[in-house]
């Protein structure tokens, strides 16, 4: 194309794996991207994992790639702890109104780390889905991109923030920061708003008021290394080696009372957690109780084939009737029939996992500039329109290779008003 084709600019929003590859794709060929992530960080979901399909690899295989990418390409803009508050105008031509809300320090941050020694203020730490508290003055995780620190909203305007400011040697914490707002004319617009976890404390039958009963995501933090226990797999009551383990599918979902729809990847979730078991505990007792396994594809197809050789992980047909704790040991039982025998099944276990499904972000938000959603929250692109577009978990629960694909074909359909306009 040539210059005066390149014309125009994309906006998007979520600055997750799908938000990455989409913007990432648009600057590539030439054109003007402006990032917005509600995060004090992008990388999304994926930054909270473990490992993530297709090869198992660890967060900063594939984000520290992208992340360099951005930091290197001189036509993408991106802001952090923003939201895009309205949205007028047509394809070819909308015009965007985006608040930022203050992190508390700026640019000459170097992460020497001096304000969170200062610290002595304690937070939940969102990052970990509360598992453990954090400082004041925070690092949103290990690998944060912008690496830089934050403060939280809570200590503003305590002692706490005042020596959290004293210890900064480079004058990078401004505790006066106000919100911003800043106004984007753009030509097309992707949403890559992304999915959050089912509120398990929803299913009363399942258990989630147990301390040793986690959802998936929990169980991702538990066993990455930069999470609460330094990757280590533990009992969450009393940090005790794990022998016995239940996981729990369709938590929630394939459920008219909670969610009517399969999550699609929350069976190799859950079978790829296993391995994680294994691993660390190579004669643990596995229990996977599920309604379907669903391998989608040669590839999970394989690896489920894996897990089911496994002689210590056994795979029980049977949706799970209830959960129940035992108040001395603390120990849980999950209870459930199996659908093949007829057999009612009751495993005690150590500590059980919930197969939460994903909840598009977009469910309980509505997003400016007149954007449908489904019945289930979910965006509904109209593309004989075009000017804006949904990708990944905005649309429908996907995996990683899947929303990469297809937020490279929404990258192209934002490219094309462009050209149109």
């Amino acid at each position: 194309m040539t210059e005066e084709q390149k014309k125009g600019s994309v906006l998007v929003v979520g600055g997750g794996i799908s938000g990455l590859t989409a913007s990432l794709e648009a600057a590539e060929v030439g054109y003007e991207v402006f990032l917005v992530e509600k995060n004090s960080y992008l990388g999304g979901r994926v930054a909270q994992l473990k490992y993530y399909f297709p090869k198992l690899c660890p967060p900063t295989c594939g984000l520290e790639i992208n992340f360099r990418r951005i930091k290197d390409s001189p036509r993408i803009s991106f802001y952090t702890l923003a939201e895009v508050q309205n949205v007028s105008g047509g394809p070819g031509n909308y015009d965007v109104t985006v608040k930022i809300s203050p992190r508390y320090v700026n640019e000459k941050c170097t992460c020497c780390g001096d304000c969170e020694k200062v610290s002595t203020a304690k937070v939940p730490d969102e990052f970990n889905f509360g598992m453990n508290n954090t400082k004041g003055a925070y690092l949103p995780s290990e690998m944060a991109f912008p690496m830089r620190y934050v403060l939280a909203p809570e200590i503003i305007g305590t002692d706490d923030a005042k020596k959290c400011q004293e210890a900064c040697k480079y004058d990078a914490i401004e505790l006066d920061m106000q919100p911003q707002t800043v106004n984007l004319n753009v030509g097309a617009i992707i949403w890559a708003t992304g999915w959050k976890p089912y509120d398990a404390t929803k299913i009363d039958n399942l258990g989630f008021q147990y301390e040793n009963v986690i959802t998936n995501m929990m169980m991702e933090r538990l066993a990455a290394p930069s999470g609460p226990t330094g990757g280590r797999v533990v009992r969450p009551s009393d940090n005790k080696d794990i022998s016995r383990i239940a996981f729990v599918q369709c938590a929630g979902s394939r459920d008219e009372n909670h969610l009517p729809y399969c999550s699609y990847i929350c069976c190799m979730a859950s079978l790829k957690q296993a391995t994680y078991v294994r691993e660390q505990y190579p004669d643990a007792a596995i229990y996977v109780f599920y309604i379907d396994i669903r391998a989608p594809g040669q590839r999970y197809e394989k690896f489920y084939g894996t897990i089911k050789d496994d002689e210590n992980i056994f795979l029980i047909k049977g949706k799970v009737a209830e959960v129940q704790e035992d108040s001395n040991t603390k120990d849980i039982t999950v209870v459930a029939e199996n659908a093949v025998t007829g057999e009612k099944v009751q495993e005690t276990v150590d500590m059980a996992v919930l197969a939460t499904g994903m909840v598009p972000n977009t469910a309980d938000t509505k997003l400016p500039g007149g954007v449908k959603c489904d019945p289930d929250g979910f965006v509904v692109s109209d593309l004989a329109q075009g000017g804006m577009f949904a990708t990944g978990c905005a649309v429908k629960p996907l995996d990683v290779t899947s929303s990469n694909q297809h937020a490279t074909g929404m990258a192209l359909k934002a490219i094309q008003t462009l050209v149109s306009n």
